[in-house]
């Protein structure tokens, strides 16, 4: 069996975790060329879990991946040379080293990155470390985009930053999808900004996807999710304050 043609990466009844433990179960999405699909969910839902799993830094438990078109257990370094980018959570920079030679440890090169995000010229003597939240952010996406990827998944690119940084970044992965080909899959927070570059949409809860949607759906049907599972969690919260 083999996935859908024109798919660049899939995951197929995907169980994923830690040890024996699985915090992600029975999950299932595609992505092709120039999508951006968005993963959301409250913390612990499974989002980063999937994530580790779709790029080979976590083996399945059960069910496949499909990298390519094909299943796929190869480890992330080799995926990226196949054509895959990873941003992990947080701000992925050497912060003792200039912009332009953190720039220069990825193969896309200065140009390319401050190509796409021209506000990097003028920092590029500057030491990393002392960027805005923002900027070390429009650093690690650069590096990443300018390798020029078929896929490239995201973990909570605007965690802790402005709005108007955040609208930069995400209009930038919607760019991509749209002029290179870019499959773009992105764990989010920020739902309403999200939505405005995502063609589709999943919602993770305790490890499953509860919802699907694209663009047209009502965001108060994604909001939905999360007052459900803060709600059912702050009723565990108080029945365990009063073991």
């Amino acid at each position: 069996m083999t996935a859908t043609a024109t798919a660049l990466l899939e995951a197929r009844d995907l169980t994923a975790g830690y040890g024996d433990l699985a915090a992600v179960r029975g999950v299932n999405f595609v992505v092709h060329p120039g999508e951006v699909i968005a993963l959301f969910g409250p913390n612990g839902a499974g989002k980063t879990t999937t994530l580790l799993t779709l790029v080979g830094i976590l083996p399945p438990l059960s069910g496949e991946v499909f990298w390519l078109g094909s299943p796929s257990r190869a480890p992330l370094h080799r995926r990226v040379r196949e054509g895959m980018a990873f941003v992990p959570e947080g701000r992925s920079v050497v912060p003792t080293m200039s912009t332009r030679d953190n720039l220069r440890l990825g193969s896309g090169g200065v140009e390319g990155a401050v190509a796409i995000f021209p506000e990097l010229e003028r920092l590029l003597d500057r030491p990393a470390g002392l960027l805005s939240g923002g900027e070390q952010q429009m650093l690690t996406l650069a590096q990443s985009l300018a390798l020029r990827p078929k896929v490239l998944l995201a973990d909570e690119l605007s965690l802790g930053l402005a709005p108007i940084v955040t609208n930069r970044l995400m209009e930038t992965l919607r760019r991509a999808a749209d002029d290179d080909g870019v499959a773009v899959v992105l764990v989010e927070q920020q739902v309403r900004r999200a939505l405005d570059v995502a063609d589709r949409w999943y919602v993770l809860r305790r490890g499953e996807v509860v919802a699907t949607g694209d663009r047209t759906t009502d965001v108060s049907e994604i909001e939905l999710s999360y007052l459900i599972e803060a709600s059912e969690a702050g009723r565990s919260e108080a029945d365990g304050n009063h073991d």
